[in-house]
């Protein structure tokens, strides 16, 4: 039994969908846009909104299914480490007032990782996508399909 390349949805006839070429390949331009939307979580980061740039990306490559599938992914983590920061502040105001002060100790290094935690699996997304590689982030809730 031979093994073909996967093929793509179906389009009208004739035509092949954004990224697709001959032999299953990603074209340069789809690994450029599913890297963008890793990486462009860390631009928007500076805006506090890293959900901003994947999203955007989900919104203006949506006619590539890999290019969805890297913004979808993507998204879902910033979603979570969203949800992970603000359950976290509570816990942490929580913990500093109910141990007067004490519990800082704590939070601080906590906090530190959980950033370290975001920039290194941002980038190796960011890595993969420009690759060609599909990516799974670790620990996330998968809100957007």
């Amino acid at each position: 039994m031979d093994q073909q390349p996967p093929y793509p949805p179906q389009q009208p006839y004739g035509q092949q969908p954004s990224g697709w070429q001959p032999g299953g390949q990603l074209s340069a331009m789809d690994r450029t846009w599913g890297g963008a939307a890793h990486w462009s979580a860390l631009v928007a980061a500076f805006l506090a909104l890293a959900f901003l740039g994947p999203l955007l990306v989900l919104l203006v490559r949506s006619d590539s299914p890999w290019v969805r599938r890297q913004a979808v992914e993507s998204l879902n983590f910033q979603l979570s480490m969203v949800i992970y920061g603000i359950v976290g502040g509570i816990l942490a105001v929580v913990v500093v007032v109910l141990t007067l002060g004490i519990g800082l100790l704590a939070v601080i290094p906590l906090a530190l990782a959980a950033a370290a935690f975001w920039l290194v699996f941002t980038i190796i997304g960011a890595v993969k996508a420009s690759n060609g590689e599909d990516y799974r982030y670790p620990l996330t809730i998968r809100m957007v399909s």
